[in-house]
């Protein structure tokens, strides 16, 4: 039996992983290598010592000391269900590494919650990667110069809304934007006024739109507006009327002289039968009919 014991405990021993035991009291009976490893602090530091004493010191990303509160060591011998989490420890040189918990009760021959056994790993480069991740997500679908939603971004939220719209009925209203002689502005001024002025058109549609509408960059001087709960081309008609007037409105300062920019709008409510590329046609369509009846207008269909 003592082999046996001998055999298991090197194997736990030599787990990559963190593992300790605790008592009914929480103090701790057993610490292996990769704890050690992953926390700094030694079986000879840790075995014999309380969870209260605080010395791995756990706590939430909101700042919850775990081990002087209610922590999933205590929860899983009180009800004896296994918990997972993520928390902060306490390295023996002072900073915090983020891991990923796992605890179990740990039974006696009748069945009796004797203690736990806590299972760690160091998070620190999962976080991170899923860090990095999200930052080349976020990069991925922002168009640079104007700092809202790219081309990538629209195609994800725009088929997200038709499928909405086709399994819960939500009514939704696009609007197809384009800034007109955006051309003529950057021959006469140069592309950095160029950009000037698309800044400026995407700070009147992005500040005036509701929380729940979704803008971004379609291309070049286009852009589209993905409306929420529009009822009718009444509604649409007015949230277009209002950002075309907002643009044609507002002026970019320049030394000795100020420009003035106005946008053309096609308009469109979403049909049962519709797909992403006749919705977004549509309203292409309707913008080009804008721009054919003289710019600075609204075509809604």
């Amino acid at each position: 039996m003592d082999n046996h014991n001998d055999f298991y405990k090197k194997l736990v021993d030599n787990l990559y992983d963190g593992v300790y035991f605790v008592d009914r009291e929480r103090v701790i009976t057993y610490w292996n290598k990769g704890a050690e490893r992953i926390t700094g602090y030694t079986a000879s530091q840790t075995v014999g010592r309380a969870c209260r004493d605080n010395l791995l010191n756990h706590m939430t990303a909101d700042g919850v000391q775990l081990c002087l509160n209610d922590c999933p060591l205590s929860a899983c011998m009180r009800d004896g269900k296994a918990r997972e989490a993520e928390v902060f420890l306490h390295h023996a040189d002072g900073y915090r590494i983020p891991v990923g918990v796992r605890t179990s009760p740990i039974c006696d021959e009748q069945g009796a919650i004797i203690g736990a056994v806590e299972i760690f790993s160091n998070n620190e480069k999962v976080v991170n990667t899923r860090r990095q991740l999200d930052e080349i997500e976020r990069t991925a679908l922002t168009d640079p110069l104007t700092g809202i939603g790219n081309r990538r971004y629209l195609e994800n939220r725009l088929s997200i809304a038709i499928t909405e719209n086709h399994q819960i009925h939500t009514s939704i209203g696009l609007l197809f934007i384009d800034v007109d002689d955006l051309k003529t502005f950057n021959d006469i001024h140069g592309h950095e006024v160029g950009d000037k002025i698309l800044r400026m058109v995407v700070g009147n549609l992005n500040h005036n739109l509701r929380a729940t509408d979704i803008i971004g960059r379609w291309g070049g001087d286009e852009f589209l507006a993905v409306l929420y709960n529009v009822q009718n081309e009444m509604d649409l008609q007015n949230i277009a009327n209002k950002l075309k007037n907002l643009v044609e409105r507002s002026r970019l300062d320049l030394t000795g002289t100020s420009l003035t920019i106005t946008v053309s709008i096609g308009a469109t409510l979403l049909n049962s039968d519709d797909t992403f590329d006749t919705f977004i046609r549509r309203a292409d369509q309707l913008m080009y009919q804008s721009k054919q009846a003289g710019r600075n207008r609204i075509a809604v269909g």
